[in-house]
């Protein structure tokens, strides 16, 4: 899950990852409380509370409101080398609503996608943290994760994204030692796509060979990119929705570069550490255009309950993981995933290494799932414990299409596994959406996890 983060700078706001931490603003992290369920016992409630992403926050001189990084460029005279900008700037406080859109109820999240103060906001990307400076860390063999959420304001071209990341679970301070923010600040953050654009990596600026983007005015790519495994729970609109996992040959955060990274740019996609394909359960894009959108079997035109469920071998914690089931819960009414209606594949509902090995075969598609890990990979970052992100955000890579249109655009869209959703293929363009779609939100809320079948009801 990688996206491209905006925070125009006006006035003395300005966008970047940083390391150490600033005293203008307070920190205060909003309220997020969860659950804790069992067959036996029922839920409990877990107390928690989010963080935003560093890259969205104010990046400064330690000694005073000079910008560290403005737009997309950085501060020369700051940062004339990736350890004297890790020292010399700091990361300060967040204004969650005013300036990101950001409101919590303690136990509902939900996020604006452009929120205009003095500055001009795009999106967030928060994650859930178990006290003020750590990530609260998920170990999900054998159990059930759920949540509700409301996407009927989410239009074509744009992602409500839940996912889990490998991320160290103090944001890396402990690693390294120029990282003075850490969790509590919002750092640390790294996917399987192993972006280039994370301001601060391993606690060092990533100024090496910074080129400013063409598309997008506060953003930007470094020498490094930042990878780790990755299980996209739910990424959606209300026009197609999928979940995924990504696997990676290194089992927790990691600088990347050169082959490594497996960057596009250089036709290595396939090269590097890491999947970024994934093996992706689309309904629409498995063959059943009538299960997930306005008015069908799960309508997105109101709320409704996600429950993913983490199956091993076994039936224990100790398992090895071997399936991903998804269900629904709409208006009492449990629905059990669609099935797959693809020339070839067997009647799938679930995501196992059988499904992904069809999958991939009968799109014509890479197998780099399998081949950097697959579920091996994911059932040891699942012990390990991943860090929960929630997030809204616009693709200025590829507009969305991969979610919910035909993807590739050069394919031809009757062929298997192109078309994803209904959207046009002309759709998504970030310059469009934040345009004609500012007041656009998502909200996430009731969130669960405990034992299998623990977390939901009818």
């Amino acid at each position: 899950m990688h996206f491209a983060i905006a925070l125009a700078s006006l006035g003395l706001l300005a966008k970047a990852r940083a390391q150490q931490v600033g005293t203008y603003t307070t920190e205060t992290h909003p309220t997020l409380n969860i659950q804790k369920c069992t067959t036996s016992g029922g839920c409990s409630t877990v107390s928690g509370s989010v963080v935003i992403d560093a890259n969205w926050r104010w990046l400064h001189s330690t000694s005073g409101y000079t910008n560290c990084y403005t737009g997309n460029t950085w501060n020369d005279d700051l940062c004339p080398d990736p350890v004297t900008c890790a020292e010399n700037c700091a990361l300060d406080g967040a204004s969650y609503s005013s300036t990101y859109g950001i409101t919590s109820t303690g136990t509902a999240l939900t996020l604006k996608f452009v929120t205009k103060s003095s500055t001009t906001n795009i999106g967030s990307r928060l994650y859930l943290l178990s006290d003020e400076s750590t990530y609260k860390l998920f170990q999900l063999k054998n159990q059930e994760f759920s949540f509700d959420v409301d996407v009927s304001n989410l239009p074509c071209g744009l992602n409500g994204a839940l996912y889990m990341i490998e991320m160290d679970e103090d944001g890396g301070t402990s690693r390294f030692t120029n990282n003075k923010a850490g969790a509590k600040y919002g750092t640390g953050y790294c996917d399987t796509q192993c972006p280039h654009d994370i301001k601060f990596i391993n606690g060092e600026a990533n100024t090496l060979n910074w080129t400013a983007s063409t598309s997008d005015s506060n953003s930007g790519t470094g020498y490094y990119g930042t990878c780790c495994p990755e299980l996209d729970i739910w990424e959606a609109n209300k026009m197609s929705a999928a979940y995924t996992p990504h696997s990676c040959s290194i089992q927790q955060q990691t600088r990347c570069s050169g082959t490594d990274c497996g960057d596009d740019s250089s036709d290595e996609r396939y090269d590097g550490i890491c999947d970024k394909d994934g093996c992706d359960f689309n309904s629409y894009r498995m063959g059943n255009t009538s299960f997930y959108g306005e008015d069908k079997i799960v309508d997105t035109t109101s709320k409704f309950t996600v429950v993913t469920q983490f199956i091993t071998d076994d039936g224990t914690s100790s398992g090895t993981l071997s399936e991903i089931r998804r269900l629904y819960v709409q208006d009492g009414v449990v629905i059990q995933n669609s099935k797959t209606d693809i020339s070839g594949m067997d009647d799938y509902n679930s995501i196992t290494p059988e499904f992904c090995t069809a999958q991939k075969t009968a799109f014509g598609d890479t197998d780099s799932f399998t081949s950097k890990g697959g579920f091996s990979s994911i059932s040891t970052a699942l012990e390990n414990g991943m860090v929960l992100a929630l997030s809204l955000w616009d693709d200025h890579a590829a507009n969305m299409l991969w979610l919910d249109s035909s993807y590739p655009t050069t394919a031809d869209s009757s062929d298997p596994g192109v078309k994803r959703g209904e959207c046009s293929t002309s759709s998504g363009s970030p310059s469009d959406v934040e345009a004609n779609y500012p007041d656009s939100s998502v909200t996430y809320s009731n969130i669960k996890y405990g034992d299998i079948d623990s977390t939901y009801s009818t």
